[in-house]
């Protein structure tokens, strides 16, 4: 009787939370930029991004140690290193173009753009409807849950 008395107690709560399931935000795009050893180049040298996606500076075993550091501070993959994994994410409000070097090859061209365009704008959700005082606390379906799981309760207890 205690295991039936506790399942419909635990079915009554699950009815009165409503919807549990969260919001998954919408992450943007990655872009990733590497470099090409041979021509002391960005590749590519040149990105269109969205606000919201994140450019990816990645290189590995490159003979010359890189860096890309944009012209007003606002990323820097640090000290030039022969091996790079730094990700900048461009945020709401961010859209504009955007030029950064490598420090070590910057007289040779080693220059890169990334232009950042503005987000769409998100439609707001419409809002819940406002319960009147007509509106019953439980929709129909749920109180017809309920009742279901009060009878077959009572049957689990032999009253029915």
């Amino acid at each position: 009787m205690g295991k039936a008395k506790a399942l419909l107690v635990t079915a009554l709560l699950v009815l009165l939370q409503g919807d549990l399931t969260s919001q998954v935000l919408q992450s943007g795009e990655t872009t990733v930029v590497t470099v090409d050893s041979t021509s002391l180049r960005f590749s590519p040298s040149s990105v269109t991004v969205t606000e919201g996606d994140t450019v990816r500076f990645f290189w590995s075993g490159q003979a010359l140690a890189h860096n890309a550091v944009e012209e007003n501070g606002v990323f820097d993959t640090g000290e030039p290193e022969r091996a790079v994994d730094v990700s900048f994410t461009f945020e709401r409000g961010m859209n504009g173009t955007y030029t950064y070097v490598c420090e070590p090859h910057e007289a040779v061209g080693m220059v890169g753009q990334i232009v950042v365009e503005p987000a769409a704008e998100v439609e707001a959700e419409p809002e819940a409807p406002v319960a009147s005082e007509n509106t019953p606390f439980l929709p129909a379906s749920m109180m017809t849950l309920a009742f279901v799981l009060a009878f077959a309760l009572r049957r689990l207890q032999g009253n029915g």
